[in-house]
């Protein structure tokens, strides 16, 4: 091992006279992949990687993150990209480097475990298009979900990382669960299932300086093969953490480009490269090269997502992450969906109660799909419990955590939110100990017969299996069955530089250009009046053309007529938008003949569990609404029978729409 506390330096001139490290700290870089989805909410497209991706491909990174995580969702959902056509694109372009992708285990790059058959599928098809390191990680670090993928990953011949994702019971290693042993023995654990690298996982940015010291240096000193850490900027501790990493013997560090740094993404390669420059540890990069890249991010890239940056804070860090140790992107996702249900003052209550939900479920790490597991039932219970009940409104994946489906939790459940979330649950009432997959169906075969005529290879059938209904919707828009709306379709930069101009003349107080005229001469009839406005009064002269007017008065000699042909004008000026818009009385609405159902929050219908003519019980799921990918079944509030449905599967819809009445 020997003694790594200290770098050893060597004054050179750079560039010149620098001598190769005998032990090079090797990088791999996020920009492509962690860098936009932590700062601007995963909306990189393809088109914006390809200015830099040959000059990214001659740096020497140990590999480029180009996929995984929330690209996959994201790309078709959002942006009418095609995941697997990003992964052959960059291909062309970057030849030299390898490829890394973040794949969630069992659950692929969806929020819940997916069959054997469709875990299986999904890899081969990743190593085919191109993928060359599977970086794989769980949520509850149980490694029975890595069963089924990483055979898979060794009969493609390609790397498999394992990833021990990092949590804290305590302020430094100690607690009864995240200490150093649960490091060591997961790290042991991985080595023996064929990790070719290891990697702490550090979504949330909590792993301090010396704690990452301890990690590794007991990792290297138990494991033989590659440690890397990956640790996000969101505390301000990830930069200092990286060194003394270094000096405990890290061999692999996650950076990004410097324009894609900091804030809740990951430390800046820049400065890392200058720190290291002329020690045993140097990466060997040439800055210079850097700025030519970042030149290119900061002028043709950037401002195309600039408006997707939270810039509310001054401060580039968040140190409310150490105590409520969430994610960043998940701390964004709560906000957004508490803003588009009124409820952004409820933020500190949100606060309060994620711990104790964390807690009650198991203490489990939070990172996807976890903490959007958490995160949104956090949500759930501040809107919607009272003093006499808590979690009233659970969402599927808690009850899906409970029962077993996402695998073993480092301590158990609390047995009261157990029993609840499991009273009626679909599969049972007792929680399940076994592989989560072992209870699950295969998919595969179902889901191409679901897209059999649209689908036109594996590739798209795997894209429906993972993603059902936005899946379906991107192949309607990829093969021309349905136009993509306009919010899918990028902007130019002439389209950002139109923008810019118009908000800095409306700052500037010119959005309505004056015409400028020759003012004419005053008359003699030019009147001078004062005009008060509270403590400041303003002089105005008034000079009307053609003299003073001259006011006369006729009395009428008969009655006025009615005007039968006002109504239909009226009618035609009520029904205007300029007076709908300008009427200050709301239109009363229709009455229901029945009691509606109304959307609890903004979100997806995703599926219907009931349909018009079926009796329902109080209580009883009518449909399913997806919010932050977190389903919720949405109970009948009366018993009767369903009269009407207002929504269609793949609809999105507001807080309060009505979405079907119960008669």
């Amino acid at each position: 091992m020997g003694d790594h506390s200290q770098l050893k330096i060597t004054k050179i001139e750079y560039n010149k006279d620098r001598p190769k490290a005998k032990n090079p700290v090797k990088i791999m870089d996020l920009t492509l992949r962690d860098g936009h989805q932590s700062l601007f909410a995963t909306r990189g497209r393809t088109e914006d990687m390809i200015p830099v991706a040959e000059l990214m491909d001659e740096v020497g990174f140990w590999a480029l993150e180009t996929w995984g995580g929330a690209t996959f969702d994201t790309m078709h959902r959002f942006l009418n990209e095609d995941p697997w056509e990003r992964i052959r694109t960059l291909k062309r372009y970057i030849k030299k480097t390898p490829f890394s992708m973040l794949l969630r285990a069992q659950n692929l790059v969806g929020y819940r475990n997916y069959a054997d058959d469709v875990a299986e599928a999904f890899v081969e098809r990743a190593a085919e298009n191109g993928m060359d390191i599977f970086r794989t990680f769980d949520a509850l670090n149980d490694y029975r979900n890595f069963e089924t993928v990483v055979p898979i990953i060794k009969k493609c011949g390609k790397h498999f990382q394992g990833c021990i994702c990092y949590s804290m019971t305590e302020p430094r290693l100690g607690g009864d669960v995240y200490n150093l042993d649960y490091y060591v023995n997961k790290g042991k654990d991985l080595e023996k299932m064929g990790a070719d690298s290891v990697c702490i996982k550090d979504m949330a940015g909590l792993i301090a300086p010396y704690d990452a010291y301890a990690i590794i240096t007991a990792l290297k000193k138990n494991i033989k093969v590659p440690i890397h850490l990956h640790s996000h900027f969101t505390s301000g501790m990830a930069s200092m953490t990286q060194l003394k990493a270094i000096e405990a013997g890290v061999d692999i560090l996650d950076t990004c480009m410097a324009p894609y740094a900091y804030r809740t993404s990951h430390p800046a390669i820049e400065p890392l490269i200058m720190t290291l420059l002329g020690t045993n540890r140097d990466t060997g990069f040439d800055i210079k090269k850097m700025a030519e890249i970042n030149e290119i991010l900061e002028k043709d890239i950037i401002p195309k997502y600039r408006h997707l940056l939270d810039e509310t804070k001054l401060s580039i860090i968040d140190i409310n992450v150490l105590l409520h140790q969430t994610p960043g992107g998940m701390l964004s996702n709560l906000v957004n969906q508490l803003r588009e249900m009124d409820a952004l003052d409820k933020i500190d209550a949100v606060f309060e109660e994620l711990p104790r939900v964390r807690k009650e479920l198991g203490q489990i790490p939070l990172v996807t799909p976890t903490s959007q597991i958490v995160g949104i039932q956090t949500v759930n219970n501040v809107l919607f419990d009272d003093k006499n009940e808590r979690y009233k409104m659970i969402t599927s994946q808690v009850k899906d955590l409970c029962y077993g489906l996402y695998g073993k939790t480092a301590v158990p459940i609390d047995p009261e939110v157990q029993k609840n979330a499991l009273k009626g649950y679909k599969r049972g009432e007792t929680p399940i100990t076994c592989r989560p997959a072992e209870v699950l169906e295969p998919e595969l075969e179902k889901a191409k017969e679901a897209v059999k005529g649209l689908a036109k290879d594996i590739d798209d059938e795997i894209l429906y299996a993972i993603y059902p209904v936005t899946g379906k919707k991107f192949l309607k828009w990829k093969y021309g069955k349905e136009e993509p709306p306009e919010e899918v379709k990028p902007i130019t930069m002439e389209q950002v530089k139109a923008e810019q101009e118009l908000i800095a003349k409306a700052k500037a107080g010119k959005l309505v250009e004056k015409i400028e005229k020759p003012a004419p001469p005053q008359s003699e009839h030019t009147r001078t009046f004062n005009v008060f406005v509270e403590n400041e009064y303003f002089e105005v002269k008034v000079d009307e053309p053609g003299g003073a007017p001259v006011v006369s008065y006729a009395p009428p000699t008969q009655a006025l007529a009615p005007m039968p042909a006002a109504a239909p004008v009226a009618a035609a000026l009520a029904a205007a938008p300029e007076a709908q818009e300008s009427s200050t009385e709301e239109p009363e609405a229709a009455p229901v003949d029945g009691t509606p159902l109304e959307a609890p929050m903004p979100g997806l219908i995703i599926d219907f569990e009931k349909q018009i003519g079926d009796s329902v019980k109080k209580g009883e799921t009518v449909l399913i609404l997806e919010a932050m990918k977190m389903e919720n079944a949405l109970p009948s509030p009366v018993s009767g029978t369903i009269v009407s449905i207002n929504c269609e599967i793949g609809d999105n819809i507001a807080k309060g729409e009505m979405l079907c009445v119960i008669k």
